[in-house]
């Protein structure tokens, strides 16, 4: 099988990783990539948000399977360009990707089936900010209607704090604001792989949002997750396939809009049972890079079935029984305004530890050596036999990783291995102030 990879991120080499472990893949191109996915396949200078270069691309070199990270591409429409050239591709329509391009329009979709999710309100003044955050009250909710680079969500007690969040689109013709009311209790991220039809579950993971140990300091596009989730009730999965991913996949195939790819569901498990919080339309970052490595079924050939409608055929998918967990080491003012340029030492050196491995992201190649080139400059994975063997494994890592002014959180997945994290009562564990993008 002969793939192409869209995207540049620690997402990307992360698939990049589970597509080549696939003994199906026989040659991996990846669109533009980093330095990690270099190492797995050829990266391209292909622009991912062209339609029209990726496709031609795509025919010309009698490509199996494109395979689309980020959300960008997808909202380009470069999916509905690769699939009239009649190659399978993963990932949804320009239309379909309204799912994650405008929280208003998730929001309808929601309504229409029943989808359990925080009380909102779609404002377009201050005025109606303003009106909106008094109906739901503190702590306050404010999101961008559309894309923001998993920076556009404000969850603070703090009335000025949230106004001035909304103001920032506020700005912009047109904009609108979407203001929800708070949701307690930890959230999970759950990706489900579609067909159109069919819904196929990975297994859950959580993810940090807040840039700084205990969930404080701005939102960032997530500082480290961990899988499985040794906490999460009996039956998760099922209940949100059947209350949430099932129900949403087919309104939008009775819309004429079939959603193929990933629905990311972002959930908090609320003290009134499970709650949507957002959908993305794309494997989330970082969360990719614990839930990928735990998948022991040959993801290429996964994808490849829901690119072509065949995710029944696909049976239950098989899992390790152990733990992986990530931390994201950052450049020095992330997220306000990253510093790049840096060298980074140690990768190799992490990578010589029993169960870690480092997932490229802001990182390119540079006179032999690694420098920083993004925010989230890299990922250190940690495996094990549980949840606290992962957690040191990581940590350990993260210990060899040398780059000026870095910083990273302390604290992933500790409140977890600890058994600190309670379902089910408000102000349970982890998430209460890290509402999702």
């Amino acid at each position: 099988m002969k793939v192409l990879l869209l995207g540049s991120g620690g997402r990307e080499h992360a698939l990049a990783r589970s597509l080549t472990s696939d003994p199906k893949v026989a040659s991996l191109w990846t669109a533009p990539g980093n330095s990690g996915t270099a190492a797995l396949g050829t990266n391209l200078g292909l622009d991912p948000c062209d339609p029209g270069a990726v496709a031609t691309w795509a025919s010309d070199n009698q490509i199996d399977l494109v395979i689309v990270g980020p959300e960008a591409p997808l909202v380009a429409g470069v999916a509905d360009a690769v699939a009239a050239r009649g190659i399978p591709v993963f990932g949804p329509t320009k239309a379909a990707a309204r799912l994650e391009e405008s929280k208003s329009f998730a929001k309808e979709i929601m309504e229409a089936v029943a989808v359990p999710t925080a009380k909102c309100r779609v404002v377009t003044t201050r005025e109606g900010v303003s009106a909106a955050m008094d109906e739901f009250g503190a702590p306050y909710v404010i999101k961008f209607d559309g894309l923001a680079a998993g920076k556009g969500v404000a969850v603070t007690s703090d009335r000025d704090a949230a106004l001035a969040h909304a103001g920032v689109a506020l700005s912009s013709d047109g904009a609108a604001i979407v203001v929800e009311e708070f949701l307690d209790g930890p959230e999970v991220s759950l990706f489900c792989l579609c067909d159109g039809t069919n819904v196929v579950p990975l297994a859950p993971a959580q993810d940090f949002k807040r840039a700084y140990d205990d969930d404080e300091g701005p939102n960032t596009g997530g500082m480290g997750a961990y899988s499985p989730l040794p906490w999460a009730p009996p039956g998760l999965t099922t209940e949100v396939l059947e209350t949430v991913a099932v129900p949403v996949v087919r309104e939008m195939a009775r819309r004429g809009t079939p959603f193929v790819g990933v629905l990311y569901c972002g959930l908090a498990l609320t003290s009134k049972g499970v709650k949507v919080i957002e959908f993305n339309v794309r494997f989330g970052d970082p969360e990719a890079q614990v839930v990928l490595p735990r998948l022991r079924t040959p993801l290429a050939g996964v994808l490849l079935a829901a690119a072509e409608g065949r995710l029944d055929e696909v049976g239950e998918l098989e899992w390790s029984d152990g733990a992986a967990l990530t931390v994201v080491v950052a450049a020095e003012g992330y997220p306000t305004l990253a510093m790049t340029g840096g060298e980074v030492t140690g990768v190799e050196e992490a990578e010589d530890l029993e169960g870690v491995h480092v997932i490229h992201a802001g990182l390119r190649a540079a006179d032999g050596g690694l420098v920083a080139a993004g925010g989230r400059v890299l990922c250190v994975v940690g495996e094990g036999t549980d949840l606290g063997e992962a957690r040191d494994r990581a940590y350990q890592g993260v210990a060899r990783i040398s780059l000026r002014g870095s910083h990273h959180r302390r604290d992933i997945g500790s409140l977890a291995a600890g058994g600190g994290i309670r379902v089910g009562s408000d102000g349970a564990g982890p998430g209460d102030k890290r509402r999702a993008e």
